[in-house]
């Protein structure tokens, strides 16, 4: 009789309408937990989970204050475009071998994307956004981007682009853009990437080491602040030499 009940008891719910007084006992609607979660407003079954190499991220909350205490309101406010990782996808396949490409980030990781990268949603009331691993500019362990904490993936390496700026005879600094020249592409690499993986799954390792100066493309590099310092993630591809 005890395990004819629940039966009963659904059957009864869903023939009686508005009926909801009979509930098995135990069941996760009678303890009021959701087996769900919410994405967009709505209810969906299980977990968020993301598919080939796309990776779900918490967006880092928006910073309403600077660091000399003024606040910001409305559109000043700086959005960031960096998170925690909260889940990833199985990976990309190579589209020749078939081979599955290993996904650079784990859930718990922090990481910076571009500025223009993912797709943003709404789920479990903050705000993620979906990105592919190729958008991943720098990944960092614990809570704050530091130089030590962060590391890039694939081919890609951070460069400590040098400063362009130059001071005139009265004392004046003039910085490139104001000169109408190019972005900073010169500087020394910080940290490099593990390289990409060819199509029989061997890793290609990146040519440069830690300490090189580099010349890049022009625009090449994706900007990234870190401890207040001017860096770039550059692909190997847009590296054109080294000094």
């Amino acid at each position: 009789m005890t395990k004819l009940f629940p039966i009963l008891a659904a059957a009864i719910s869903l023939s009686i309408p508005e009926c909801h007084a009979f509930v098995a006992p135990g069941s996760s609607r009678a303890n009021g937990v959701r087996l769900g979660a919410k994405l967009e407003g709505r209810e969906i079954e299980g977990a968020l989970t993301p598919t080939n190499n796309f990776v779900l991220v918490k967006i880092a909350a928006i910073e309403d204050e600077t660091e000399g205490g003024i606040l910001l309101t409305g559109s000043a406010k700086i959005k960031k475009t960096e998170g925690k990782v909260i889940s990833v996808g199985p990976g990309k396949t190579h589209q020749e071998s078939g081979l599955l490409f290993p996904m650079p980030v784990v859930a718990g990781d922090g990481v910076v994307y571009g500025k223009y990268d993912g797709t943003e949603i709404d789920y479990e009331g903050d705000k993620h956004t979906l990105i592919r691993d190729d958008d991943v500019l720098v990944k960092f362990s614990g809570d704050e981007l530091t130089l030590e904490t962060a590391d890039v993936v694939s081919d890609n390496i951070l460069v400590k682009v040098e400063d362009n700026e130059e001071e005139t005879a009265s004392g004046l600094v003039i910085a490139a853009t104001a000169k109408g020249g190019s972005k900073p592409s010169t500087g020394e690499v910080v940290k490099i990437g593990p390289g990409r993986m060819a199509s029989n799954g061997e890793i290609m390792i990146v040519d440069i080491n830690v300490g090189d100066m580099v010349k890049f493309r022009d625009f090449a590099g994706n900007e990234v602040d870190i401890e207040g310092g001017e860096f770039a993630v550059v692909k190997m591809t847009d590296v054109l030499a080294r000094f």
